[in-house]
């Protein structure tokens, strides 16, 4: 079965920037609120997490699985993205509307997921 174009996008993105948890994993460790305990291991659950649904995104019979398993990891790491936007340390100095517009931009990510779910 042939996946669509943009089913390879998503994967690739996916890959990538659970890639880029362990080449910079002070960039993510940083945004975890520290009411979370162990923020070292929970970035490398998270990076290992979007590496493996990535390419389970790209396997047809698996696509279905992995969809629904990035909704769960975009609902799960939404309060980090949050803390970036309350917590001046955590935000890199990005202006306070990136932050915020950061924010809706989840649940475009999560209504793209889903639809590999139908």
């Amino acid at each position: 079965m042939n996946l669509p174009w943009h089913l390879y996008l998503m994967a690739a993105l996916y890959i990538i920037a659970g890639l880029n948890h362990f080449r910079n994993p002070g960039m993510y460790i940083r945004i975890i609120p520290p009411f979370f305990s162990n923020p070292k291991l929970i970035n490398i659950l998270s990076g290992v997490a979007e590496v493996v649904l990535g390419i389970l995104l790209m396997i047809s019979y698996t696509t279905n699985f992995a969809a629904w398993g990035i909704i769960a990891l975009l609902i799960a790491v939404f309060p980090a993205n949050l803390f970036m936007y309350q917590n001046k340390k955590a935000s890199f100095g990005l202006p306070n509307w990136i932050l915020f517009v950061r924010l809706p931009l989840q649940f475009v990510l999560i209504f793209w997921a889903y639809q590999y779910t139908l």
